[in-house]
């Protein structure tokens, strides 16, 4: 069957559950599968646990999904530019599993190369360690983390070809290639779908094998979470 289909909804059919793990991509709201995001929102999935590097701001990005009330459980590293997540985890709706970013982006990476855990020094003797099995290597201590396989895994590239071939642009590369890998379920929306012949196989950064679905995304403007820049010189 094709890969590409006619829209995100279409793409998400079928494949989403109630309780289902879903790994998104992005950073901030640099390289969000946002067309996927609106797609999960209206496909009024409950339950959903969601590994992302963060969940997006008020009424942005992932933020729409804790809008609705459908996530039940997050895995994130950074959670700081969102006033409902924080509502919500210290009412006791929402489970927060904090992760270092480092260790998010390895444990990603991890389940998708087929990996159950690896033993890293990050977050020893902190409350990212406890309950975790330690063990000790040349002299340092070490944390068991676990890989990371998700149901299903939302990500955005700049190009793609009809076989699922990704290549992301610049800072949007961020953690979509990790996520990708880690679906058991890959969809793909891609600003730019080649009609014929396919991506340099020098340049793809996902290979097509991991990408099970893929959708053109709607044109859109660039969304920033704060803009920061130097005053602009006198002339």
């Amino acid at each position: 069957m094709p890969k590409l289909r006619n829209s995100a909804v279409e793409a998400l059919r079928d494949v989403i559950r109630d309780g289902a793990v879903v790994a998104v991509g992005g950073f901030g709201l640099s390289g969000n599968p946002s067309d996927l995001i609106e797609a999960l929102r209206d496909s009024e999935a409950r339950d959903l646990t969601i590994v992302s590097n963060n969940m997006g701001v008020d009424g942005r990005g992932l933020g729409i999904l804790l809008e609705n009330r459908q996530v039940a459980k997050v895995l994130a590293s950074y959670v700081g530019e969102n006033k409902l997540f924080a509502s919500q985890y210290l009412d006791g709706t929402l489970e927060v599993e904090f992760v270092p970013q480092g260790t998010l982006a390895e444990r990603l990476r991890a389940g998708g190369a087929g990996i159950a855990g690896f033993y890293t020094r990050t977050g020893v003797g902190t409350p990212v360690a406890e309950g975790k099995p330690h063990a000790d290597f040349d002299g340092q201590t070490y944390v068991l983390e676990r890989g990371i396989r998700a149901d299903v895994a939302l990500v955005h590239a700049y190009w793609a070809d009809a076989e699922g071939n990704l290549l992301y642009r610049h800072t949007a590369r961020n953690f979509n290639p990790v996520v990708a890998t880690s679906g058991r379920v890959t969809i793909a929306e891609a600003e730019e779908v080649l009609g014929t012949g396919f991506l340099d196989p020098d340049a793809v950064v996902t290979p097509g094998v991991y990408v099970q679905r893929l959708v053109a995304a709607r044109p859109r403007a660039k969304e920033i979470e704060q803009r920061t820049v130097r005053p602009r010189p006198a002339a």
